[in-house]
């Protein structure tokens, strides 16, 4: 208890934020090899966004509102700027009458480096925003990204199952 005391109160909020922001990294780099074990299917691609946009509930609550420009920014910024890398490590390729994720070498750079952009832009919006806005925000930037994530994705999944169905019917 006296070593928890030593430490300033600033260094222990970002020793917490580190190893909550690490600890998540780690859960997508863990469920993204799990993915690639698994055939791909259009409920697979289309649930996670889906199940992330009951999040925009959280706007319900005043503390949580942004302006609109603001949350337009943060979506843009998820879905041209922050996609990309996810977009060019995400290879969909068909395995006899499954479709299956192909793993990428550069996925865990793609993961750790987003998860570094976030660490360090949260730091700086913390200062200009409350916590509520900043979750706002970055819960906005993610939908932009996971949402054009998974467009393509289903995307890639019509072309590759267009062959499934045809050769079915």
């Amino acid at each position: 208890m006296v070593a928890a005391s030593l430490i300033p109160p600033i260094f222990a909020k970002a020793a917490g934020s580190v190893l909550v922001a690490g600890a998540g990294a780690v859960a997508v780099v863990i469920w993204r090899l799990r993915e690639t074990r698994s055939a791909v299917s259009l409920r697979k691609i289309i649930i996670p966004p889906l199940g992330m946009a009951t999040g925009f509930s959280m706007f319900l609550d005043s503390a949580f509102r942004v302006p609109w420009t603001w949350a337009l920014s943060a979506f843009l910024t998820g879905a041209l700027i922050l996609a990309w890398p996810l977009l060019l490590t995400t290879r969909l390729e068909r395995q006899g009458e499954t479709v299956r994720m192909k793993r990428s070498s550069a996925f865990l750079a793609v993961i750790l480096v987003l998860a570094a952009i976030r660490f360090f832009a949260r730091g700086y919006f913390d200062h200009i925003l409350t916590a509520q806005q900043t979750a706002g925000i970055f819960f906005i930037l993610a939908f932009g990204m996971i949402l054009i994530w998974r467009a393509k994705m289903l995307v890639d999944y019509r072309r590759l199952t267009s062959g499934l169905e045809a050769s079915a019917a």
